[in-house]
């Protein structure tokens, strides 16, 4: 695949180097799972998505994540399979097909069933394809071998066994029950497909008479139309304003039915009049206070929408005309009370894009205690599956707690058909609600049990409806691995590692599959269920079709690359769970945050083929491991592994974006702009050699070690700068995916050399602010001094003070004591000093005898002298030449003082701090200081006057409340900017000397 001779392009492309791996992956087979290899298995099936669907930034993000996971854990030996496949998307099709027929002025019904089904799956043969290639494009590494579709042969066969199974152990009936309803799509709908929407609605007030005609109570209602089902009104039984109402009896308006008042604790006295309309076959509170209360179910609606034979004069009318029409009857006559503006939550339905209906219906149900107990089981006696972040298992709990029986039946003809069949013989050949059926496996099956029951003449039709896609895919961990069959795969997969997924289908989708596999399997299945949150646009905003506010991932991959985008979507994690936020121009279709990635993938690419065209031709292996002598050599490898340890701790446990965060750090600034920079001189022909293989060794060492460790978050990039490094032969090709994860070396890693280190990169990063704040032009060497008070740190700073010339472009450089500046450096040796300090001694000596013999003859007055010459002696040799200390600070007073006054800070110098150590560079011929000056003080006053304009337009009060909120917003930005570019000004110019 690479040439044997090492060659990197001098640009990195992308485009062409992903779609040549993502081949190469594929059509070697490198993902494809082996149950009898060796490791520990470590198993993640896909959530499948819909097979009408194309990528977006939530698959993206989703497939990024666990494609991380994945191809470290394989890295680090374990017998990986991750297994794709799609879902078949019930309703989606369905509603797709009939939107096609009725541009063809037909009907499903005149199409039949079997043509609408080949219809079905030639168009799931066409568009397939989308969703999965689109996949292959974000370089996922799945077994393509292992796909599954939740319609093919396996999967149908684990549904039926499922299905029959639950059916014969009594934990699946027919029967009638309130269910959504969507009349768009004419079929029942989950609670996952149901959206609830804030719309600014109407409450409407009504008189309801008291059959004795002694007066009437009011009702509100958002629903008016559902009043012609009413079968009672019902108050609070505390409510002192109701309570002696209860047991009489209403007559409800236009029907003239006469309907009872009852009690129940449920009503809120505070909602409205504190009177509820109860309406059991239209209302699931409604509903459970009717059982409660026997009262009779009047169903007024048709599964279109439209109103029945319930609904007198309104019947036939659409459910919203007939609204406004039952408004004008009740207010004609004299019943309307008000109407009042009323912001509300409606449920809609996600799929027929209309307010969902709840219906009275006689549908298919799983009982679900039992299957939610034995699930809770799990959960509170051995913590399975573990929830990451844990604060969701009380969120998975709670629901698992209030689940009520699960309608699994779809009007709907795409999907598993119910294997239920109707002796409609019994029934005039008709399927009613009180047919007789049988469960079977097959067909076959079928008729043999019908026979036996109903003789042979029989008739069977098999139920038209299908079943919820949830159904399916409540068996997905455990039917993609081969159940209900026992299979290699499934003992040697299962229970999967990790589930990955959002927390808004923790209760349709998770609960479901551990409730089927605590059922099925008695196991949960899978140990870790991964939460991860949403990808929010530019604005914070969660992206939706119905917001038109999505952010295309192919867009990004054709701009910046795959990589780009897979390490920015993880990257921008903040922790386990939480919701990112992709920076996004709708203006211009770029993202600043995925160029920022595309920026680091040049980054790496450059300092690649630096080094690979530094090795001279040899690859890591045969230049064989550093034994580091040099600091930067030492403080590098221990870098290297401790973010080995860093990094493994943090994918261990979920920290997806730290991790990533912290190999950007290392391999940006330690590796490219300290290390590089450092050896630049080592690899030089004429460098010794014996420190130059050093610098290959540790130069090839590290940047392999480096492509392992970014493999997960980048695999494209650094697959090929790891084949053109190692060499690899296109005969016998290795690959990167299929390499050993870093291990650490816990003896390699420094702690106080690293932070000796980080002193010395902190010190030229402090000289290279200084130079740049001073407008130093990059190839000026300048003189630098640097002040400690700290003995520790001056032996570091002079082990590093080559580095520091090299890399700060220091010509002079001085390293001094804070307090003593440069004199201890230049204090002469104890012997020479003791000596000099001695002769002085006997200088003074003799010159007071010679001044004492002169002034020996005065009388009195040469006695006086001599008591003064000898006591001064003895005073001075006492002070200043008994001690090593005294004699240094003699020595300084009358033989340093020179030096002293010029190793004060000179006047024209530019000073900086890091830590404890002072930085001091003269600016003396090496800058215009005035130029440099007028030049700062011209761009601040541009900064000022562009901050007071921008402060005038936003404290006028006509712009703010005219302008469009985007751009009073982009004034406010570009305030903050004006205000920080000005303060940062200001400092520059104030560290002027």
């Amino acid at each position: 695949m690479t040439a044997t001779i090492p060659n990197l392009p001098s640009l990195y492309d992308p485009f062409s180097t992903e779609a040549k791996w993502q081949k190469f992956w594929e059509d070697n087979q490198v993902y494809k799972a082996d149950p009898n290899k060796s490791g520990e298995p470590y198993c993640i099936v896909i959530p499948p998505p819909n097979v009408t669907g194309s990528l977006h930034m939530g698959h993206a993000f989703e497939s990024a994540l666990i494609d991380t996971l994945v191809r470290y854990h394989r890295m680090q030996g374990r017998n990986t399979l991750w297994l794709p496949g799609t879902d078949h998307a019930s309703i989606a099709v369905h509603s797709m097909l009939e939107k096609q027929l009725k541009t063809e002025g037909k009907t499903r019904y005149e199409l039949g069933r079997e043509k609408f089904l080949e219809r079905a799956w030639e168009w799931k043969a066409e568009s397939e394809g989308t969703i999965l290639n689109q996949l292959r494009r974000l370089g996922v590494s799945v077994d393509w071998s292992r796909e599954r579709f939740t319609l093919d042969e396996g999967l149908s066969k684990a549904v039926v066994e499922a299905f029959t199974r639950l059916y014969e152990e009594g934990l699946i009936y027919r029967g009638e029950y309130l269910v959504n309803w969507c009349p768009a799509s004419g079929s029942a709908v989950s609670d996952v497909e149901v959206e609830n929407q804030e719309v600014n609605g109407n409450l409407w007030y009504f008189r309801y008479p008291l059959t004795d005609g002694s007066g009437f109570v009011e009702v509100a209602t958002t629903r008016p139309e559902t009043m012609l089902g009413d079968t009672a009104v019902a108050v609070n039984p505390n409510d002192d304003r109701y309570k002696h109402l209860i047991g009489k009896t209403l007559t409800l308006p236009i029907l003239h039915r006469e309907i009872p008042i009852i009690g129940d604790e449920y009503v809120d006295p505070t909602f409205g009049t504190g009177c509820v309309k109860i309406t059991p076959a239209h209302d699931p509170n409604d509903f459970d206070m009717g059982k409660r209360h026997n009262l009779p179910l009047i169903n007024i609606m048709n599964k279109d929408g439209t109103l029945n034979a319930n609904a007198g004069e309104f019947q036939g009318q659409d459910r919203f005309v007939a609204r406004k029409n039952v408004v004008s009857r009740l207010e004609a006559d004299g019943f309307l009370v008000k109407i009042e503006d009323y912001k509300h939550t409606v449920p809609y339905s996600d799929r027929g894009k209309v307010p969902i209906e709840p219906l009275l219906s006689t549908q298919w149900f799983v009982k679900i205690r039992p299957l939610a107990d034995k699930t809770l089981e799990f959960l509170d006696q051995q913590t399975s599956p573990e929830f990451v972040p844990q604060r969701w298992t009380k969120v998975y709990r709670d629901w698992l707690v209030k689940l009520t029986d699960w309608c699994i039946s779809r009007q709907l003809w795409w999907g598993h058909q119910i294997p239920a069949w109707y002796a409609v013989s019994e029934t005039d050949g008709q399927i009613t609600d009180n047919t007789p059926f049988v469960v079977a496996k097959s067909e076959t099956e079928a008729w043999d049990k019908a026979k036996s029951q109903f003789g042979e003449n029989v008739k069977l039709e098999q139920d038209p409806d299908v079943l919820d896609t949830w159904f399916s895919s409540g068996l997905w961990p455990f039917s993609t691995l081969g159940w209900p069959e026992q299979t290699q795969d499934l003992a040697t997969y299962y229970p999967t590692t990790t589930l990955v997924t959002g927390f808004d289908i923790i209760f349709f989708w998770v609960a479901r599959m551990t409730m089927m596999a605590g059922h099925f399997t008695g196991q949960m299945p899978f140990q870790t269920v991964y939460i991860h949150g949403l990808v929010l646009d530019e604005k914070g905003q969660k992206m939706s079709k119905t917001k038109g506010n999505g952010i295309d991932p192919l867009l990004l991959i054709d701009k910046y690359g795959t990589d780009a985008l897979r390490y920015t979507l993880i990257r921008e994690v903040a922790g386990a769970g939480q919701d990112i936020r992709l920076e996004y121009d709708r203006k211009k279709d770029e993202s600043a945050s995925v160029e920022t990635a595309r920026n680091f993938a040049n980054k790496l690419w450059n300092a690649a083929r630096f080094v690979i065209m530094n090795l001279d031709g040899q690859t890591p292996q045969q230049l064989g491991n550093p034994v580091a002598t040099e600091l930067s050599d030492r403080w590098i490898i221990s870098r290297y592994h401790q973010v080995i340890k860093q990094t493994t701790n943090y994918i261990d446990n979920y920290g997806l974006g730290e991790a990533a965060k912290g190999l950007y750090e290392f391999i940006w600034g330690d590796f490219c702009d300290q290390y590089i920079e450092l050896v630049k001189s080592r690899l030089q022909a004429d460098a010794d050699p014996v420190s130059r293989r050093v610098a290959q060794q540790t130069l090839g060492y590290i940047l392999e070690g480096i492509m392992k460790l970014l493999h997960p978050f980048m695999p494209h990039i650094t697959e090929e700068i790891w084949q053109t490094l190692t060499q690899q032969s296109a005969d016998s090709p290795q690959t990167l995916p299929l390499q050993i994860y870093p291990q650490v070396d816990a003896n390699l890693i420094g702690i106080a050399l690293e932070e000796q280190f980080e002193l010395l990169i902190g010190t030229i990063r402090t000289i290279r602010n200084l130079r740049a704040e001073a407008d130093i032009k990059p190839g000026v060497k300048v003189t630098a001094n640097l002040q400690t008070e700290s003995e520790k740190e001056r032996e570091i700073l002079t082990a590093g003070q080559s580095y520091i010339k090299d890399l700060a472009k220091v010509e002079t450089l001085s390293i001094t004591d804070k307090q003593e500046n440069q004199i201890a450096a230049k204090k002469p040796q104890s012997g020479l000093k003791t000596i000099g300090l001695v002769i002085l001694a006997i200088f003074l000596g003799r010159l007071g005898l010679a001044v004492g013999n002169a002034i020996d003859d005065t009388p009195i007055v040469g006695t006086f002298f001599e008591i003064v010459g000898f006591s001064y002696t003895a005073w001075f040799v006492s002070q200043n030449l008994l001690t090593a200390q005294a004699r240094l600070k003699l020595w300084r007073r009358f033989f340093l003082q020179r030096e002293l006054e010029q190793s004060q800070e000179p006047e024209n110098a530019i000073a900086g701090v890091i830590g404890t150590i002072q930085v001091l560079i003269p600016l003396s011929g090496v800058v215009d200081i005035e130029a440099v000056r007028a030049k700062l003080e011209k761009s601040l006053s541009k900064a000022e006057a562009e901050v007071q304009s921008l402060s005038t337009r936003l404290n006028n009060p006509s712009f703010v409340d005219r302008a469009r909120a985007d751009v009073v917003q982009g004034a406010r930005d570009a305030l903050a900017e004006a205000q920080k570019q000005a303060e940062i000004l200001r400092v520059r110019l104030k560290a002027l000397p």
